[in-house]
């Protein structure tokens, strides 16, 4: 009775605030509800300018609700947010707002919210035309056999002068955005080819009477541009940061997305689909398209998943729970948050436990998580390099022990993740009690374990890289690696170590 009153409680606070979120988002984006009157009589080619358009009646936002979230915590700007505190890293800490064309009759607007943590901005903007044909770069979605040895200069894209332009005038100005702004708020940093930053850069500003649109998109849409997208590392910070884009705009439904880059499809856009409300690649489009609103997300490279490789990122995981009652600068629940996001975005349950006190199972999960060969993408010759040499023996050996283990009833899966959909391997890390693996992109689907998952990592010595001791930490999961002193494990070792584990959690 206590757990179904704890519950309860629960959902009608994570209510509330999904109920604030939205009157925050309708209160601070008032201009994409003006100009709405009655249906034209008439129209010319299928094109309409903005003072035209604006007569178009709105059809309703067709756009995915956010789901109930047991880690979620408010977004909302907070200007005390502090320097290099966690919530500035993971949450909003996109505390500078610029506004580079503040809204107008004609329907144009421009601003980005700059984080002095991450260097980097998320961008929106009302009233934006992209002109897929000034955009050079492969077509993109493409099945992955017929571009084999495509290069990836020829998905990467190229814009031209114009490639985007936002209805509204400054006198004497053509551009959206100057140099000094974009060294300033998107700056390259190690990124060489900052494709965002170029995009921003080829933005002008044109005339009510010469915005003309083939097509308009009226719901709320991220452009991304994605660099390594078959790798699920990188990707998994393509999806973190729409995600937190998302959530620093105030979007009151998950929007839609257009990848504004040429690559191939990839296992991996079975999540992109799952989380978002819909997919669309740039080239897709015949002709100028114009949004309602656009959001412009940070690469992955800027998140602060990534930047925890070459700089400390000194957070632990904590529960939203706690930290609502006492906010601490140097905890987080938003990787906890993203993970969940994740998980119900497959219909996944999120009240899961293994083996916490509270549980008592006696029946436990033991995920290995393999490396196997697969094609990734037109460069890849279809051959992973391995991390470990004898993992087929190691799989063998823990095999053998699980069966006659008497403790508790231990289940050993095999993690072929490259031969299950994104939603199974999702399900299967959300199963686990432990998770098993040497190194590898895949243990990055770390972000959706439950909070007593334990992690088991198999580092050898060439790959003595920090990726999930930091996730594990930033999650608030334990963390327990096996150091190679080359590329082979002894079998004995890794048992040991997993027994040990396992009498930890009362197994």
């Amino acid at each position: 009775m206590k757990m179904n009153t704890k519950y309860l409680k629960l959902f009608i606070f994570l209510f509330l605030l999904n109920s604030i979120t939205l009157i925050l988002y309708f209160s601070s984006h008032p201009h994409l509800f003006h100009h709405r009157p009655a249906t034209p009589t008439t129209t010319t080619h299928h094109q309409s300018t903005i003072s035209d358009h604006t007569h178009l009646p709105s059809p309703p936002n067709s756009n995915k609700p956010w789901p109930i979230l047991p880690s979620y915590l408010p977004w909302s700007l907070n200007p005390n947010t502090h320097f290099r505190s966690c919530e500035s890293y993971f949450g909003n800490g996109f505390t500078r707002r610029i506004d580079l064309l503040k809204p107008v009759q004609t329907g144009g607007w421009f601003r980005c919210f700059y984080s002095e943590t991450l260097r980097s901005s998320v961008c929106e903007g009302g009233g934006l035309r992209m002109h897929p044909e000034k955009i050079k770069m492969s077509m993109g979605g493409e099945v992955l056999e017929s571009v084999i040895g495509r290069s990836e200069d020829e998905e990467l894209p190229e814009f031209e002068d114009g490639a985007f332009d936002l209805v509204g005038q400054k006198r004497g100005v053509e551009r959206v955005a100057s140099e000094g702004f974009l060294n300033e708020f998107v700056p390259r940093g190690a990124v060489e080819r900052h494709t965002m930053r170029d995009l921003i850069g080829s933005m002008r500003f044109v005339a009510a009477d010469e915005f003309h649109c083939s097509e308009w998109v009226e719901e709320p849409t991220l452009l991304i541009t994605r660099f390594e997208y078959a790798n699920l590392f990188h990707t998994i910070t393509d999806w973190y940061s729409a995600y937190v884009s998302s959530r620093v705009t105030g979007l009151p439904n998950r929007p839609q997305l257009v990848f504004v880059d040429g690559h191939c499809m990839t296992q991996l856009e079975e999540t992109w689909k799952a989380v978002f409300s819909g997919l669309r690649y740039a080239k897709n489009f015949s002709g100028p398209v114009c949004f309602r609103h656009a959001i412009l997300s940070p690469l992955g490279y800027e998140t602060a998943m990534f930047r925890g490789l070459s700089e400390t990122v000194d957070c632990d995981g904590a529960s939203a729970h706690d930290l609502w009652q006492k906010p601490d600068d140097k905890k987080t629940a938003r990787i906890s948050e993203f993970g969940e996001m994740i998980r119900a975005a497959f219909s996944l349950p999120l009240h899961q436990q293994h083996h916490s006190s509270k549980s008592g199972s006696r029946n436990h999960n033991v995920l290995f998580v393999r490396r196997e060969d697969y094609l990734a993408h037109p460069r890849h010759a279809g051959k992973v390099q391995s991390r470990l040499g004898n993992e087929q023996e190691v799989f063998d050996a823990l095999k053998s022990w699980s069966t006659g283990h008497t403790e508790c009833k231990i289940n050993l899966v095999n993690g072929l993740f490259a031969h299950m959909s994104m939603k199974e391997q999702v399900r299967a890390i959300q199963d686990a009690s432990v998770i098993v693996g040497a190194h590898g992109a895949g243990l990055t689907h770390i972000v959706s374990a439950t909070p007593d998952t334990e992690i088991l990592e198999i580092v050898s010595s060439e790959y003595r890289r920090p990726h999930f001791e930091l996730i594990s930490k930033w999650k608030g999961l334990n963390y327990h690696p096996i150091y190679l002193g080359g590329s082979h494990a002894s079998p004995s070792v890794v048992i040991a170590k997993l027994r040990d584990i396992l009498k930890n959690i009362g197994c």
